[in-house]
């Protein structure tokens, strides 16, 4: 397979999860995500920016995160996002730890 390929095959692969995680799975809340497979949204769109700001392209935290999601984080929030419970958090904050670091906003 050449490299053009490929690369059109990751983006394609990448708007389907995007897709799949912003319309078909808008349920699943991004601490458990975390939790189990030690990403989220947030992840993604972190990793979004950061391959745009390697280009040379300037880009914050909240563009990117607005590019991924679709809408502004507040909207997200308050469409989608539920409380989740001290447990939950508390195990957030380990995987959080574990797979971001500590310094990463």
């Amino acid at each position: 397979m050449d490299d053009q390929t490929r690369i059109e095959l990751e983006a394609a692969a990448f708007r389907a999860l995007r897709e799949h995680l912003m319309e078909k799975r808008t349920d699943v809340q991004n601490i458990d995500m975390m939790n189990l497979a030690g990403f989220c949204r947030n992840c993604l769109s972190r990793w979004y920016q950061e391959a745009a700001n390697a280009r040379g392209i300037e880009m914050d935290k909240t563009q990117a995160r607005e590019i991924f999601y679709g809408m502004s984080m507040d909207d997200w929030k308050a469409n989608y996002q539920t409380e989740a419970s001290a447990e939950t958090q508390a195990a957030f904050k380990v995987a959080f730890a574990e797979n971001v670091g500590e310094d990463k906003p």
